[in-house]
């Protein structure tokens, strides 16, 4: 199931932060997010567990697509792919003509599931990431206007 965040699920998404990002949000910045109106975020539930979450912040009608992650247990079935793509939709709800996210460059799997969601890499931020470092690739998703 995917769902709105809620101020309840801070804890478990703080954890996956931790575990799965070198420089993780803390649960005091995901709250303070979650409060304000230009961030949306989605929860994948699993069992009453939030098993990955993703959102993006909105500035005009482009969407930036924050940090995407699901737990490495519930990987390679389908689920990112349906997260970003319900993410999509919600933005697309919003006026959101274009979406743009920063990967890293060595993260074939995630940048195979944006290739196939109709993203495309038109940039290179160098040494974007630290622990390790590494480049970004910058990728965009546009749309035309309804």
């Amino acid at each position: 199931m995917i769902r709105r965040m809620c101020e309840n699920d801070i804890p478990q998404i703080a954890e996956l932060e931790r575990k799965y990002f070198s420089v993780p949000w803390s649960a005091k910045s995901l709250k303070q997010s979650l409060k304000r109106p230009e961030y949306l975020f989605l929860v994948v539930e699993k069992e009453g567990e939030a098993v990955g979450y993703g959102g993006f912040f909105r500035v005009l009608e482009e969407g930036n697509i924050t940090n995407i992650v699901i737990d490495e247990r519930y990987r390679g079935k389908g689920l990112g792919k349906a997260l970003v793509r319900a993410l999509l939709e919600e933005g697309r709800h919003l006026g959101i003509l274009a979406f743009t996210l920063e990967v890293r460059a060595g993260n074939e799997a995630a940048v195979c599931v944006y290739k196939q969601l109709g993203f495309v890499q038109e940039g290179i931020r160098k040494r974007f990431y630290e622990k390790p470092v590494e480049d970004a690739l910058i990728m965009w998703k546009r749309f035309s206007a309804v």
